[in-house]
């Protein structure tokens, strides 16, 4: 891989080729605050019941309400058990967790807000919800208290995490004060090999740029690699770089995209159709559009990556050793690699694959979508979770669960041994039952592998739903392109030793 030096300035708004990311600012700019600084419409804002009831306290406090009811969504994602029973019999046990889905519904209620509530068969996590109900569409600008809405990226839709203080603002206004980001391009030429994913490709990117890599900046993927990605794919590429310090993620709308966001939205007919595709069109960087940083990467130098530390940029390829801090001079980078390996409990120059994981939770908004699901049922398919091993699948929503089941993804997942649990954020952090107990070390889908994400003193290793499912059936960290084949449904005793 390679990555290229900063070029110009940033150009000036309103001024000569514009990168689409300036494009969808411009478009929604209300008002000029200052040089730096918009009043931005806001198409989608989306919240969850975690970081909407202050905002709603506030509101009510100045009397205040809801300016476009119809242009808010909320889901209850983050608390809510996923235990394996009926969408109606969802019950959230802990009260502070309870109080909070209360209060949103309450909420909702007295200004007329869409809810997906706890017992809603719909239920999921917000960004999976959305996109799969048509509600995002190409240049939209789309934010919600949560820093993973730069998924929705992968549509050409502008999305970004906003505080509770701005929930607030926009509750009241349906707009944002918004600091213009600058522009970064990531182009990925190339193809992925077989064997890996977009989940290694965006841990590769994040751990060649470094976690503030992209901090200021919006990112604008493209190339061969990107266009070759699904939608689904695409969705994962956005929601990580966010992981990069990034404050938004954009994808030009191509065929691709139009073809799953029209079959998701079919009050996009008649005369409403082709206005729609004639702007959807223009939604792309000029060519002569100038990037403050470019980078660029050749995918075929991808392998499938696995976290070794408590960043997502402390990351290698799957069959290289544990970084060895000694190596990399004093500094911020060899304080943090110690400290890294001290949590994690690894040894500096250790073998990555073979090191022993107790459970595997594939799911979240960066890997529990349908596509996710099937590449890991794949893996799973005549094998069985290895002695010792708790694993669990969690679909990102109602819709993908009911997906998976009409396809018989459930029962390759329980008849390996895997627990299939109702959708929600889960184990992706701990903020509800689903919490790993001290030096549990997890192979998992999700985005962050903070110290304490999930759970206190648990060790998480990121990596893509089919390494998690390799790490699954062998009881450590897998190649998944090592795998041995199945022989009358049996696996070898090669398979059973990586």
């Amino acid at each position: 891989m390679t990555a290229s030096l900063p070029q110009a300035a940033p150009p000036v708004r309103g001024a000569g080729p514009k990168t689409l990311y300036r494009k969808l600012v411009d478009g929604h700019t209300v008002a000029e605050l200052d040089a730096q600084n918009v009043l931005l419409f806001c198409d989608l804002h989306l919240m969850n019941e975690y970081t909407s009831p202050q905002a709603f306290t506030g509101l009510h406090e100045q009397a205040r309400g809801v300016a476009m009811p119809g242009q808010n969504v909320a889901v209850v994602s983050h608390i809510i058990p996923t235990h394996p029973v009926a969408p109606k019999l969802r019950v959230i046990a802990d009260p502070p967790s309870a109080l909070q889905a209360t209060n949103l519904k309450a909420n909702c209620d007295r200004h007329g807000i869409r809810l997906f509530d706890t017992t809603d068969a719909m239920q999921g996590i917000e960004h999976v919800v959305a996109p799969e109900h048509g509600m995002i569409r190409p240049g939209m600008v789309v934010i919600c208290g949560d820093s993973h809405t730069t998924t929705y990226g992968a549509l050409g839709a502008l999305g970004f995490g906003i505080g509770t203080t701005e929930v607030e603002h926009v509750l009241a206004t349906q707009t944002l004060v918004y600091r213009v980001a600058k522009d970064m391009r990531i182009r990925v030429d190339g193809r992925l090999p077989p064997g890996t994913t977009a989940k290694d490709l965006v841990l590769a990117i994040i751990g060649r740029i470094g976690a503030q890599g992209a901090r200021g900046y919006v990112v604008e993927f493209c190339g061969e690699a990107i266009d070759a990605l699904s939608v689904e794919a695409r969705f994962t590429v956005c929601n990580m770089a966010v992981e990069a310090g990034a404050r938004g993620a954009l994808i030009a709308p191509d065929a691709t995209a139009i073809d799953y966001v029209l079959a998701r939205c079919p009050d996009l007919a008649g005369e409403w159709r082709e206005p729609a595709l004639a702007h959807w069109r223009t939604l792309r960087s000029d060519a002569d559009a100038v990037f403050e940083v470019e980078h660029r990467f050749d995918a075929a130098e991808v392998a499938p990556q696995v976290t070794w530390g408590t960043s997502p940029d402390q990351v290698a390829p799957i069959d290289a050793a544990v970084p060895d801090p000694a190596v990399m001079g004093d500094g911020p980078a060899r304080s943090a690699a110690e400290r890294a390996l001290r949590y994690a409990r690894l040894e500096a120059g250790a073998a990555l694959a073979g090191t022993p994981i107790q459970h595997v939770f594939i799911g979240s908004c960066t890997n529990g979508r349908i596509e996710d699901l099937r590449a890991a049922a794949d893996v799973l398919r005549g094998r069985h979770v290895a002695p010792g091993v708790r694993a669990m699948v969690v679909p990102g929503s109602g819709a993908v669960r009911a997906m998976a089941e009409a396809e018989g993804l459930d029962r390759v997942f329980l008849d390996a041994g895997l627990e299939w649990r109702q959708p929600g954020c889960s184990m992706c952090l701990a903020m509800n039952d689903d919490v790993l107990a001290d030096g549990v070390r997890c192979a998992s889908t999700t985005n962050r592998n903070f110290e304490g994400r999930q759970g206190r003193g648990a060790i998480t290793h990121l990596m893509s739903p089919a390494m998690a499912a390799a790490a699954a059936v062998t009881g450590r960290l897998t190649d998944v392109r090592r795998l041995a084949p199945l022989i009358d449904g049996a696996t070898t005793s090669q398979e059973t030793s990586r």
